[in-house]
């Protein structure tokens, strides 16, 4: 099977204080993964998260477009019910001006926060989502229409792509009936239907830019030279993950020693298993052995790897040998 891999990073900080460092590391896995040839490197929006540092996808991508040549870049994505779509398309509209023929803006509907932090993003304190449909086509309007007013400054080139990203069928059906290509974030809910892609296939109604369907599975991938040590980079991450979930973590990461000798309860072993829908975790064969079959599953014509290491070299060769398994 023939796959484009590309990636997704979400600017993990260790701890609150190492902000400044995830965000270089960021740059820096950017900068190694277009040099193993991977298609895309988007980064994520999310706030009030002490261990995320990646807040502003959009003022990131402008770094990421300085430090780096030929990969594409994107957003994974900008919550468009937080904002003006007007704003957004001059932003974007700007970023593929200065990195012409890289840029991909993906928008989603989640709010990358809790609810508070919505309310606060909000100018009028009331969060928008029920509105993400009417957003979404207005912000299509202000990229593409020729008679929309305001205009957009600078104008758009043609070749920005808009994504739709999501995990639930009202996003997958969005994407269709708008022509949108669409990325499935199955990292973030791996109970997601398998069908949401076939859906999206099934229902879609050709645009002026994207004639046929093309959809992107994101998923974690955690890969290594040895299944063992595969195995305690993912037991870090759910953890971790774990921990944030249930209020115990501060914005403090836990080590991958830490985490081999942290005792695993009921919660934890159930939360862990949980997750085995949406990953790749061994050697460089067993990833691409999944990775094949939940592409094959999903329908998914791209890949997308989330990895989550704790130490940058050891997700440094993760991309490596990931890259090298589908050579």
């Amino acid at each position: 099977m023939t796959l484009a891999l590309s990636v997704l990073d979400q600017s993990l900080a260790r701890s609150p204080d190492q902000a400044g460092i995830a965000l270089q590391e960021t740059l820096q896995m950017a900068q190694w993964c277009e040099q193993l040839g991977y298609s895309r490197f988007w980064v994520s929006e999310h706030h009030a998260f002490p261990s995320v540092a990646g807040s502003a996808p959009e003022v990131l991508l402008a770094a990421l477009g300085a430090a780096t040549r030929s990969i594409r870049i994107g957003s994974g994505g900008i919550m468009l019910p937080h904002y003006s779509p007007y704003k957004v398309a001059e932003v974007f509209s700007l970023l593929a001006n200065l990195y012409p023929g890289r840029v991909d803006l993906g928008i989603g509907r989640a709010p990358g926060a809790d609810m508070s932090t919505a309310v606060a993003l909000a100018t009028d304190g009331r969060p928008k989502f029920d509105a993400f449909p009417a957003l979404t086509a207005k912000l299509s309007e202000y990229l593409w229409s020729d008679t929309a007013s305001p205009v957009v400054s600078p104008r758009p080139p043609h070749d920005l792509p808009l994504w739709m990203l999501g995990s639930s069928p009202d996003s997958a059906v969005l994407a269709a009936q708008r022509g949108l290509p669409y990325n499935l974030g199955l990292f973030i809910n791996p109970q997601a239907d398998s069908r949401l892609i076939g859906i999206y296939k099934t229902h879609f109604q050709p645009s002026e830019r994207q004639r046929k369907p093309y959809a992107i599975l994101t998923l974690s991938v955690f890969c290594a030279d040895t299944e063992e040590q595969a195995s305690a980079l993912q037991l870090t991450y759910d953890l971790n993950l774990f921990r944030f979930f249930t209020g115990q973590s501060n914005g403090q990461s836990m080590t991958p020693q830490e985490a081999l000798n942290y005792p695993l309860g009921a919660h934890e072993r159930a939360f862990i298993a949980s997750r085995e829908n949406s990953r790749a975790s061994g050697t460089p064969t067993q990833v691409r052995q999944r990775i094949e079959a939940l592409a094959a599953q999903h329908q998914a014509d791209e890949i997308m790897a989330v990895t989550n290491i704790y130490y940058l070299e050891d997700r440094k060769r993760s991309f490596e040998l990931l890259r090298q398994a589908f050579s």
